[in-house]
């Protein structure tokens, strides 16, 4: 769709934050463009005023690009002490980054050797170099996993045109509310309530693949309750001559209880991904959706299973699979 407007608006007090960058980090970027317009034809005159940059500036530019090229514009070496932290330092610090630890500046600075220069200084060829972030848990993986996901594809090319297939996962529904980062006040921090006794049920949600139709519960995490579950998708599909359901291999999947299930109905295929591998699974995004949803959000219980109901009934099955993306999961064969 065509946007609702093509042209930026008219230069204003408001735009000085486009002109800072022009005048500082992306100067050389700026002396290409200014050289760009005066082939167009512009004036030095009018590339100053267009660029914020005054006329003489704009010419000395022009000038050193007819002498010496692209790398005219580069800046020239400056007089003045040299600088303390060079780029040796900046590569040390790289390196030693690239192993996940509590670094901080004094644990740095310290692996460092106590290099002769202050801690400040040592904070700013750090933020040269990195971000100040939390860093992300992974899961271990399976040293079989492209095993196991080749025998996952081949079960399922080999099921009976017109089987159902389902993407199957568990995740705990919590009254305490789920804290995530947000846009604040300066000076002002929100303060979410507590229950004070937290309460907790399991979801069980199943995806259709194809069509998006989402299917879930409330239970409690046991193997019955997963049968239960199971023998909801079977009435769902009954003119399927097979429902599929891939999902990972949680302890209550490997029951007894479950196993002696699947004996007394052949409809039913519980197949398994990878061990250790939660970001094989579609649902998992759409888990991830709604803990989106519910966080900073303090309610009563009922409250807040009436959040649950509300978000899944107000997703058509479309953004469901959107969301899922069950196209980029190793689970299902190519096409």
């Amino acid at each position: 769709m065509r946007p609702v407007s093509v042209h930026a608006n008219p230069p204003g007090p408001a735009y000085q934050h486009l002109y800072h960058p022009l005048h500082h980090q992306w100067r050389e970027a700026a002396r290409t463009v200014m050289v760009l317009l005066s082939a167009a034809g512009l004036t030095a005159d009018e590339i100053g005023e267009l660029l914020g940059y005054h006329p003489a500036t704009v010419r000395r530019w022009i000038h050193r690009y007819n002498t010496d090229g692209v790398p005219g514009l580069a800046d020239r070496p400056r007089p003045g002490r040299p600088r303390l932290g060079g780029a040796r330092l900046g590569e040390r610090i790289r390196r030693l980054l690239t192993r996940p630890g509590p670094w901080t500046i004094r644990r740095i600075r310290h692996r460092l050797g106590q290099p002769k220069i202050s801690p400040h200084t040592v904070y700013r060829r750090v933020r040269e170099q990195a971000a100040w972030r939390r860093p992300r848990l992974v899961a271990k993986g399976d040293s079989n996993r492209r095993r196991v996901l080749a025998a996952l594809r081949r079960q399922l090319a080999c099921l009976p045109r017109g089987s159902v297939v389902l993407a199957e996962d568990e995740t705990h529904l919590q009254w305490l509310p789920h804290v995530r980062a947000t846009w604040t006040l300066h000076g002002t921090r929100h303060r979410v309530a507590t229950p004070g006794t937290n309460r907790r049920k399991t979801v069980f949600g199943a995806l259709e693949i194809t069509t998006g139709t989402w299917h879930y519960t409330f239970n409690r995490r046991t193997a019955t309750a997963f049968i239960t579950f199971l023998q909801a998708l079977l009435a769902a599909y009954p003119a399927a001559p097979a429902v599929a359901v891939i999902c990972d291999n949680d302890a209550i999947h490997h029951a007894k209880a479950v196993t002696a299930y699947l004996a007394v109905h052949p409809r039913l295929h519980l197949l398994f991904g990878a061990r250790y591998s939660p970001h094989d699974n579609p649902v998992e995004r759409i888990w991830a959706a709604l803990k989106a949803h519910l966080a900073n959000t303090a309610v009563t219980w009922p409250g807040r299973l009436r959040q649950v109901h509300a978000f899944f009934r107000q997703r058509s099955s479309a953004q469901t699979l959107t969301t899922a993306a069950p196209w980029a999961s190793p689970w299902l064969p190519k096409h």
